[in-house]
């Protein structure tokens, strides 16, 4: 079959991009073994955030007194279950399949590899083959899995990844969670207001690691008051199931029990299975090597015709991401220029309570690059706004400068709001905004933002 693009893999950028090349006219061929949409609206963004959404309402209810009367807080999972399944469609993508198709694009349900620079195999569930030969475009968004560890006694046990977890139809009695980033976290958390007894494990030394350090101590104070048992710096060496549930043992003497086990310790792509050795990328890359405008790269350089976005890029495994890189994908297929791939000013939000937002650089990072560095830190329950909130108010605002270019290059929003107090921040480090500009700035009060001003005195004085 003749046809002028082919993607390969349809989460949110690969559908935004087989979506509107096609409305551009171009004969689009979308191919996926699993559901259309990807893992963000089944099994990752919006029914963990259903789940935060859930759990936050019964920590509300928790706060009530004191603030505003009496409350008796019953939680139940069951509601929360139920609208993870109506967010999902019931984990059903023919709406997403029929979008597609009323663009006027295609749709077939298989596993895509390449089988030469241009053509494209698909496999479809009954063992079938189709060849797709593209003109103009193949792109690869085939996305990540989740990752276990190769921890001894861990395959072939009924552990959780965040797709079981978020199938459940009951919160498990105790949960041992293997990750303390933002899967893990959330999750925990999240199943932790719902009557689990939650032990979180990290092997790194803090939670969150690539977040600023203030992060992980805000957390672990929140989380541990929360009735988490959290253990970082711990390692697990060794899994066991039995009818009693799973024990992970780690290398420094810790054993935990628990109904259930959450293995949230990352993602991997699996490039070799999309046939990437015919552009002469190695399969066992971890990513996909690409140019500046998502344009695949071989050891002898730009191979075209061929472009590839999302997580198997490695440059943030986030459905923002993905979706600003289909941009970039789109222009290059219809030949429209713009500008390259910036990635200065990434935003990120752990949904926990508090919510951990940053951007760019971490003050170590900017230091690592030799930038000439001042950080400030303000304390969110200390603002106005924060004591008016009383109680789960905890968390802070920390701006890291350039002092040499006078700009933000890093910030984190850490509180009740902290990803959407983010989008002030975003701006100014993404346009490079000028301190002695942002000074000038008339911060509304009495909100959370009022601590980004205060931060920005700290940085001018």
């Amino acid at each position: 079959m003749h046809v002028d693009a082919v993607v390969i893999g349809l989460g949110p950028g690969g559908e935004e991009v087989a979506g509107r090349l096609a409305d551009a006219g171009l004969d689009v061929v979308g191919v996926d073994h699993r559901l259309v949409g990807g893992e963000c609206p089944y099994w990752g963004c919006i029914p963990s955030k259903t789940v935060v959404r859930g759990a936050d309402l019964v920590a509300e209810g928790h706060r009530i007194p004191g603030m505003a009367g009496t409350a008796m807080v019953c939680a139940d999972w069951r509601p929360v279950a139920r609208n993870i399944r109506e967010v999902t469609g019931d984990w059903n993508d023919k709406a997403a399949v029929d979008r597609l198709v009323s663009r006027g694009g295609r749709f077939l349900r298989g596993t895509g590899r390449l089988t030469a620079p241009d053509e494209v195999t698909v496999e479809d569930p009954d063992g079938g083959e189709t060849i797709l030969r593209a003109s103009r475009a193949i792109v690869i968004a085939t996305g990540t899995e989740p990752a276990a560890p190769p921890i001894p006694g861990l395959a072939g046990t009924p552990y959780w990844t965040n797709r079981e977890a978020l199938e459940t139809e009951g919160a498990p009695t105790s949960l041992i969670v293997l990750g303390g980033g933002a899967v893990g976290l959330e999750l925990g958390q999240g199943f932790s207001r719902f009557g689990t007894a939650v032990t979180v494990v990290e092997a790194a030394p803090r939670l969150v690691p690539m977040e600023e350090p203030e992060a992980d101590e805000l957390l672990m104070r929140i989380l541990t008051a929360d009735g988490l048992a959290v253990h970082t710096g711990a390692k697990v060496v060794a899994v066991r199931h039995d009818d009693g549930g799973f024990t992970a043992e780690c290398e420094r003497g810790e054993r935990f029990t628990a109904e259930r086990l959450l293995v949230a310790t990352g993602r991997r792509s699996n490039l070799g299975r999309v046939g990437v050795g015919v552009l002469g990328i190695d399969p066992d890359a971890r990513v996909m090597p690409v140019d500046e405008r998502m344009r695949v790269v071989s050891a002898s350089g730009s191979t075209p015709g061929v472009w590839a976005l999302g997580d198997i890029t490695g440059k943030g495994a986030f459905t923002h991401v993905s979706l600003y890189q289909a941009d970039l994908v789109i222009n290059g297929v219809l030949g429209r220029g713009g500008p390259p791939a910036r990635y200065h000013a990434l935003p990120r939000v752990t949904f926990t309570d508090p919510e951990i937002g940053a951007v760019g650089l971490t003050e170590a990072q900017a230091r690592e690059r030799g930038l000439e560095v001042r950080a400030a830190l303000t304390d969110i329950a200390r603002s106005t706004r924060g004591r008016i909130h009383r109680t789960g108010n905890q968390g802070f605002v920390k701006l890291v400068a350039d002092t040499r270019e006078g700009v933000l290059v890093g910030a984190t929003s850490a509180g009740p709001t902290g990803g959407e107090v983010l989008g002030a921040l975003a701006v100014a480090v993404h346009a490079r905004v000028p301190l002695s500009d942002l000074t000038q700035m008339i911060w509304a009060y009495p909100t959370f933002h009022r601590a980004i001003g205060e931060a920005i005195r700290q940085l001018s004085a």
